[in-house]
């Protein structure tokens, strides 16, 4: 078997065959290639990703798409629609509102109801995407900084030894607008690089993987004028926890480090978001934003460089996988 390792717009391309009978046994797999390439735009890189997978006639392409992933699986697709791409999730987010009904409206499914119909518009919005399959760690929304450490560390560790990807992206430290779930997977998903480095790192059946080392971490990383755009269409984004507000904050824009340009899929990503229907109230008014609004919000994503092995400097990265 051989299997493709592309992570969220990148191109660090390096096939491997599995010379045993099935995938579980990580230790037996070999280097076919290493078709790594700095410098692409999204066009080029997908194309460059799904070319070495025909080449080995890859059984899946494997996509680390933490954040931006919809974006990655999008340019995958116009690239190519047959090609196999999958994905992770954490939650089924079965605590949340129904069509902007809070929980215990009478007309609101309940919890059990409401993950199995959030499951369904996750994998419909997959299936717009052309990701053909849809993990689910099935941890408990709303409440995932209760997780136990050791073992969701190690779990996500498992993924990054499987997948094996140059490149992390995640939530950073606030969690966006200081949700408690975006900054658990944040902190989780963190310690899991450094887990999944450290071959002495005891969890979840992880002594039959090779240990893997991320080469550079990002965190989603809005500007001002993002946060803007989007508030425009659906005002002020917050959470309150333990009875104080959170509210969005900005990043400088001198602090961020990387700049993806996404003109050309985002009418693709808008049609996977209005998959979610039970979600869709609070982003309806999002399709009448202004032009200028449109594109602060979905023609570009920012990042910053929480670390990388490879670069460094105050040069701004319209790649993630640069130096790569």
């Amino acid at each position: 078997m051989a299997t493709c390792d592309i992570g969220a717009y990148e191109f660090g391309g390096i096939p491997a065959a599995n010379h045993a009978p099935t995938l579980a046994q990580p230790s037996d797999l070999s280097v076919l290639e290493d078709a790594s390439a700095a410098g692409l735009a999204p066009e080029a890189w997908a194309a460059r990703a799904v070319a070495l997978c025909r080449r080995h006639r890859a059984d899946c392409l494997v996509a680390e798409v933490n954040m931006g992933g919809d974006m990655v699986s999008a340019v995958l697709k116009q690239i190519d629609a047959t090609v196999p791409v999958k994905t992770v999730t954490a939650t089924r987010g079965n605590a949340g509102r129904y069509r902007g009904l809070a929980r215990g409206d009478p007309q609101h499914p309940g919890r059990s109801a409401l993950g199995q119909i959030r499951e369904a518009e996750l994998r419909a919005a997959a299936s717009v995407l052309g990701i053909q399959e849809v993990s689910l760690l099935d941890y408990e929304d709303g409440h995932l900084e209760a997780a136990n450490a050791r073992e969701i560390v190690a779990r996500i560790a498992r993924e990054l030894r499987r997948v094996r990807p140059h490149v992390v992206v995640s939530f950073g430290p606030d969690g966006g607008y200081g949700h408690p779930d975006h900054i658990a997977i944040s902190q989780f998903t963190t310690a899991a690089i450094v887990a999944a480095a450290d071959g002495e790192f005891i969890g979840d059946d992880l002594s039959t993987q090779r240990p893997h080392s991320v080469s550079k971490l990002y965190y989603q990383a809005w500007p001002e004028s993002t946060w803007s755009a989007y508030e425009a269409g659906i005002q002020k984004l917050s959470s309150t926890v333990d009875g104080i507000e959170r509210i969005a904050t900005a990043w400088p824009d001198w602090e961020i480090t990387t700049v993806i340009d996404t003109r050309d899929v985002w009418p693709t990503v808008w049609r996977a978001v209005s998959c979610h229907a039970s979600q869709i109230s609070a982003y309806e008014a999002l399709k009448d934003l202004s032009p200028e609004h449109h594109e602060c919000l979905w023609g570009r994503q920012s990042f910053y460089r929480a670390f990388s092995t490879v670069n460094g400097g105050r040069a701004r990265e319209t790649d993630l996988f640069a130096g790569i």
